[in-house]
């Protein structure tokens, strides 16, 4: 059987400041676009109505739709296919202004059947459903996807705490904020629509990186244990190397596997899969180049006890196995 990197040996560490400043390069200017152009949020966060149509006219496509839509005053609508080839999600908002959601609503459902009658017929199409989410709604649903990215954060600096000790949880924790940061803007160079699909995508991209670094730096504590007088520096590079074969095994099926769920799975999936596709290469990218060169600039800044009087580092306690310095 062929392993690929089987025999790695690579200095990864010493290739740290090249993938700090690709990560920074990548980053900031997608945040400076984020400042400039806000993320394209559905209106699972905006507020808006959503009509679930499905036509009798085989060569009625998205294209028509968009064009009778914008021609009726309906700018900006997102449709996308649902289902069969001709069933339609029209996702539209009109300005509220001074009225009700249910008004605003109504008046929105009434445009895009006053467009569609014109364009096609009336009889060219039914309505199977009409929702609505308003504003306020939207706005909670907001704050709930930060919440939920904070406590996850937040659960996931606690167990590495608890499981290895805070300076290992720190450096996950912050190379997960890297891949955060990466996918925000990731969305904001393609202006992906933002969903609550989206933020699931986000959650399940924090569980894959968080896996794949907890695989590299339980390696790191079966070394810390082995070589007890060997450098940090020198650990950590054994470390990656050891576990580069299992990373990029793992990463390489999962994204086979997303990429062809981008390429086949319709429209609707479209950025939900991206942004997962996105996520199993910055998450590999940051298990291997981010995590343990902040794992190693955290020892050097907080440096832990000498390996002759530490603690078992598998014990939760704050001690550290290999001195910082001495790395």
């Amino acid at each position: 059987m062929i392993r690929f990197f089987e025999s790695a040996n690579y200095d990864i560490l010493r290739r740290r400041r090249l993938a700090y400043g690709i990560a920074i390069g990548f980053i900031v200017p997608g945040l400076i676009l984020l400042a400039i152009r806000p993320l394209n949020l559905s209106i699972d966060f905006t507020g808006g109505t959503m009509i679930v149509v499905k036509t009798h006219d085989p060569a009625i496509r998205t294209g028509d739709i968009r064009s009778a839509l914008v021609d009726h005053g309906v700018a900006g609508a997102e449709i996308k296919t649902f289902g069969q080839d001709n069933e339609f999600v029209i996702r539209a908002r009109l300005e509220p202004g001074n009225e009700t959601e249910g008004q605003s609503t109504d008046q929105t459902r009434r445009a895009v059947i006053d467009a569609l009658d014109t364009a096609f017929g009336s009889s060219a199409y039914e309505v199977v459903l009409t929702s609505a989410v308003g504003p306020k709604v939207g706005g909670e649903l907001r704050q709930k996807a930060i919440e939920a990215l904070l406590m996850g954060f937040g659960v996931i600096f606690l167990y590495l705490w608890f499981r290895y000790e805070w300076r290992f949880g720190l450096a996950a924790v912050l190379a997960t904020v890297h891949d955060i940061f990466s996918t925000l803007a990731f969305l904001s160079y393609l202006h992906l629509e933002i969903s609550v699909f989206v933020v699931a995508s986000l959650l399940l991209i924090v569980g894959y990186s968080l896996n794949d670094t907890i695989v590299t730096f339980d390696r790191v504590r079966e070394n810390l244990r082995r070589f007890k007088r060997v450098k940090l520096y020198e650990i950590l590079n054994r470390s990656i190397n050891e576990t580069l074969p299992r990373t990029i095994l793992t990463s390489g099926t999962t994204l086979g596997a997303s990429l062809a769920l981008v390429l086949l799975g319709g429209e609707v999936l479209s950025a939900p899969l991206l942004v997962v596709t996105w996520g199993i290469v910055t998450g590999t990218f940051s298990s291997i180049f981010i995590a343990s060169p902040i794992l190693l600039t955290v020892e050097r800044r907080w440096p832990g006890e000498d390996v002759r009087g530490a603690k078992d580092i598998g014990s939760g306690s704050s001690a550290t196995v290999v001195k910082a310095s001495s790395a």
